[in-house]
């Protein structure tokens, strides 16, 4: 009988992947990620987007059901300084049209919290009655591309906003009846301080070419770094032939100095983020609350398209608080331009390449413009 001798076989080590081998696979994924992470963030951005654009939808319609119920759209309202009854302030601590919204968009504890016949700012003066009203953030005031506002206000965060009314094409922010400022220098858009409520009848010039708000981003809450276009420079300067009460702080009127107007405020950015007192040179908190019916905290204007090369800047030579002339205007963390929110309630994205008299023929309501849709 045979035997079959077969020779063992030798054991096998299990073959790993070589060093090039890894590097190759991570290189590989590597790429994957670089091509997925700008389609991520730009899903995440279209997101964001959309729930501005729903915000601004639902200002819209408050505005048009509070136009229902009192025949105007919502104005800027006066308070009473609580230790000097007889003052009653028109601007600094007065309640913004969000205010009087706030009924009309799911916030009627917060409305009903808020004492209109108190001033919201100035703790001497009444806004202790008012802190827990206003130190309130309310989501549809937040555009979720812009980041929150830093520092508190009081007891609570600053509350932020990101929607302004619009002056229209205006440095100038009042109708004040106590310098008897003539008609024509009277803010040319659909909200004023201490002017005339405005109702559908006064915008001639068609709810579908007139814008009602506006978006702009937060501001950076820290003078000592300059952020182009949210930063609002203290200038202290007018343009040249103009001044408090003058036509010509409204566009078209002023076109001739608002450009090298432009040009200074430009020239003065760079230097105002410098100093012991920075904070009077670079005001860095738009948009910290919705609260006050001011410049810069509700209030803006429709002089430059969104995201321009030129900061805000405001005009007048006192410091403090942002019931002066100047210019706050468009912005917004969405690529290629910002939203504003048309006088019937429709939502548009205005391009930051829109021309500059399109702009104004925009933010005017009864300036006679006729504006095509493929102009913005």
């Amino acid at each position: 009988m045979k035997t079959s001798c077969h020779r063992p076989r030798l054991a096998q080590k299990p073959r790993g992947f070589t060093l090039i081998e890894l590097l190759v696979v991570i290189a590989i994924i590597a790429v994957l990620i670089a091509l997925l992470l700008p389609a991520v963030q730009a899903a995440r951005e279209a997101a964001r987007r959309s729930q501005c654009i729903n915000n601004m939808k639902q200002i819209g319609l408050a505005m048009h059901n509070y136009h229902s119920s009192v025949n105007s759209f919502p104005g800027i309202y006066g308070a009473r300084n609580v230790t000097n009854p007889a003052e009653l302030r028109a601007s600094w601590g007065a309640w913004s049209p969000h205010s009087l919204l706030l009924s009309q968009m799911e916030q009627v504890a917060i409305y009903n919290a808020c004492n209109f016949a108190l001033v919201n700012r100035d703790e001497g003066a009444g806004q202790i009655q008012n802190q827990t009203a206003v130190g309130q953030r309310i989501a549809s005031f937040l555009c979720p591309s812009s980041p929150k506002p830093v520092g508190n206000d009081g007891p609570y965060p600053k509350p932020g906003n990101n929607y302004f009314a619009s002056v229209g094409a205006s440095l100038g922010f009042t109708a004040d009846p106590y310098s008897s400022m003539p008609p024509s220098a009277w803010p040319n858009g659909l909200f004023m301080q201490n002017g005339p409520a405005i109702d559908i009848s006064n915008i001639t010039d068609g709810t579908s070419n007139t814008i009602a708000f506006g978006e702009w981003r937060t501001g950076d809450f820290d003078e000592t770094k300059l952020s182009v276009p949210q930063d609002v420079i203290n200038l202290r300067q007018y343009p040249a032939n103009t001044g408090w009460g003058s036509s010509t702080l409204n566009m078209p009127a002023g076109a001739n100095n608002f450009q090298a107007w432009l040009n200074l405020c430009a020239g003065a950015a760079p230097g105002s983020t410098s100093g012991a007192e920075s904070w009077r040179t670079n005001m860095s908190y738009l948009g910290q609350s919705w609260h006050q019916g001011m410049f810069g905290w509700t209030m803006g204007n429709t002089l430059l398209a969104p995201n321009p090369r030129f900061p805000n800047c405001r005009a007048v030579s006192w410091d403090g608080d942002w019931d002066s002339d100047g210019m706050f205007g468009l912005s917004s963390f969405h690529p290629g331009g910002a939203n504003v929110l048309m006088a019937d309630g429709s939502v548009r994205f205005l391009k930051s390449s829109t021309n500059m008299l399109t702009m104004w023929a925009l933010g005017t309501r009864s300036n006679g413009e006729v504006i095509s849709a493929d102009s913005y």
